[in-house]
């Protein structure tokens, strides 16, 4: 099967395509953030603020990643933990965050968020940040600097390559068989 090509931000039309399993190969505008920026942004939402981007559409790199050697934009950039921001994804979902990247499995809430919302999580290779960060060509700074590699940044993406984890429509990448089913409980 060949990787869907996609370039973000995502339309919600975009995210009801995919299916759990499926790759894609992302390019366009995504932006990074981790546990300390995801809880900055919900207290700008919390003080009625705007979030430091645009969420309709926007695609979220849970990823901190390393400085930056002088001829590239931006240093290691692997995926962290998605469980992690699982308290903040459902309510920046409800404001169009279309999808998420990340690794790991998510929680209920989540994937519950995923369908009612047409987002999708996607799985990045863990342990690959060196590789994944040659599909980055351009990174800026653009909130909460002073989180240092935990700051939201911009990034340009080419052909980014992910796996669809949770689609909109309840499927589960990582989901356990059922054992009794197939008679292995």
């Amino acid at each position: 099967m060949s990787a869907h090509r996609l370039s973000a931000p995502l339309s919600k039309a975009d995210a009801l395509l995919l299916r759990a399993g499926e790759t894609i190969l992302l390019s366009g505008t995504i932006y990074t953030a981790r546990d300390a920026a995801h809880k900055r942004m919900i207290s700008l939402l919390d003080q009625g603020l705007p979030l430091p981007f645009d969420p309709e559409g926007a695609v979220i790199y849970y990823v901190g990643p390393t400085p930056a050697p002088a001829d590239r934009p931006i240093g290691a950039a692997g995926p962290t933990t998605a469980g992690r921001m699982d308290a903040y994804a459902p309510r920046l979902h409800a404001l169009g965050i279309r999808a998420t990247i990340g690794k790991g499995r998510r929680s209920a809430a989540v994937r519950q968020a995923l369908c009612r919302h047409g987002a999708v999580y996607l799985g990045a290779v863990g342990g690959a940040g060196a590789l994944l960060a040659r599909h980055i060509t351009a990174a800026e700074v653009v909130a909460f600097e002073e989180l240092e590699t935990e700051a939201v940044r911009k990034l340009a993406v080419i052909d980014l390559p992910l796996l669809v984890i949770n689609d909109a429509h309840g499927g589960d990448r990582l989901a356990m068989p059922d054992l009794a089913a197939v008679g292995l409980e």
